[in-house]
């Protein structure tokens, strides 16, 4: 086949591409130029700017240089001012209005396999390949592609895929699902690629430092929005009591413990920000357990809009480890979610994503805890 290959200019999107090479397809390059590292939004408290390990113009030429190495052709898409708007706008607007978002999952579908997949389509490729760890199967008794968890549990990526749409599973490839990490640089080193010992990004691409609050002071200076940053307010408790002040929302996290500057004899943590009222509310350990919660933005990939309740596995971020619950079709794409047991941190802003043993049955956003 012909097939398009993201090239980030790390490990795992290099590999994909030597194994498929390896396997005698023929390959087209693309990597995306997303950030605008220009702006100079991503910088230490002297202006300096952050080192990253994603997205950078570093990774564009290790990419380069891989596609150079294994013989295909490669080409750079601009695509700054669509991430600006698509992900980054929307990044800052959650914070500012109280939530914690992900800005990963909106990347990936959104952005990258959309752009990629109109490119790849325009130039005759068959398929659309990444270095996700994640699987993706024909179904002939229902006719439907499915997405799965890659083999390897620690470095499973499915969470960030479920927005993708039917016909985009179609066209998608994941020579890693199968693999473990360990079986990437294996296949990086065999095909002497110079990015087999490359570290791997933890990182959101446009906040290195992992600083959010300041890359959104930043961000709002530089747009001469400085009068929608959230002014100071109050730290409440769970009963209303006004226990300290807060130097604005975006600087609070739902499960967060330390940074309150307030004094209590046991634990406090976040359990909920009020945008509205402009506080932060606090409470001990077991004030963050919740049973509920809403989703909207629902994509369900298993099946078509389900009529009924829906049992699955629900993970409520990242490092979540999926619980039993039931999942309540509403109008308008959105569901809610009712655990068997309570679960912590349940946080607006962050994705929700559906399984059935290893299959993604679909995902959504959280928008509502319902317990709070």
């Amino acid at each position: 086949m012909k097939i398009a290959v993201a090239m980030s200019g790390g490990v795992d999107s290099s590999a994909a591409a030597a194994l498929l090479q390896e396997a005698g397809h023929k390959l087209v390059g693309f990597t995306m130029q997303l950030w605008n590292q220009r702006r100079g939004l991503s910088v230490d408290e002297h202006g300096e700017p952050l080192p990253s390990r994603c997205c950078s113009l570093d990774d564009v030429y290790d990419a380069r240089r891989v596609a150079t190495e294994l013989g295909f052709p490669f080409y750079v898409l601009n695509l700054e001012r669509e991430f600006e708007r698509d992900v980054v706008e929307p990044f800052v607007a959650s914070y500012l209005a109280g939530e914690t978002p992900i800005p990963c999952v909106a990347c990936n579908s959104r952005l990258k396999f959309a752009a990629l997949d109109r490119m790849a389509q325009s130039l005759g490729c068959e398929k659309v390949a990444t270095g996700h760890y994640a699987r993706v199967e024909f179904d002939q008794e229902t006719n439907r592609y499915r997405l799965l968890r890659g083999r390897d549990a620690r470095k499973d990526q499915s969470y960030f895929l479920w927005e993708l749409t039917p016909d985009q599973l179609s066209r998608s490839l994941f020579p890693l699902g199968e693999l473990a990490k360990t079986d990437a640089r294996a296949a990086a080193r065999r095909h002497e690629l110079p990015v087999a010992d490359k570290a791997e990004s933890q990182e959101i691409c446009f906040v290195p430092d992992g600083d959010y609050a300041g890359f959104i002071d930043r961000y709002l200076d530089a747009e001469n929005r400085q009068e929608s940053a959230p002014p100071p307010g109050e730290i409440v408790n769970t009963r209303g009591e006004v226990l300290g002040e807060h130097t604005g929302i975006h600087h609070y996290t739902v499960g967060q413990r330390r940074g309150l500057r307030l004094a209590h004899e046991r634990p406090l943590y976040v359990v909920q920000i009020d945008a509205r009222r402009n506080r932060v509310v606090v409470g001990e350990g077991d004030e963050l357990l919740s049973r509920e919660f809403m989703a909207a933005g629902v994509n369900w990939i298993a099946f078509d809009n389900p009529q009924g309740a829906v049992r699955a596995d629900v993970r409520v971020r990242y490092r979540h480890e999926a619980a039993p619950a039931t999942i309540e079709p509403r109008a308008d794409r959105r569901v809610r979610v009712r655990f068997d047991e309570p679960q912590r941190a349940i946080t607006p802003g962050q994705a929700t994503v559906f399984y059935r043993g290893d299959e993604v049955l679909g995902g959504g956003w959280i928008v509502k805890d319902c317990d709070r």
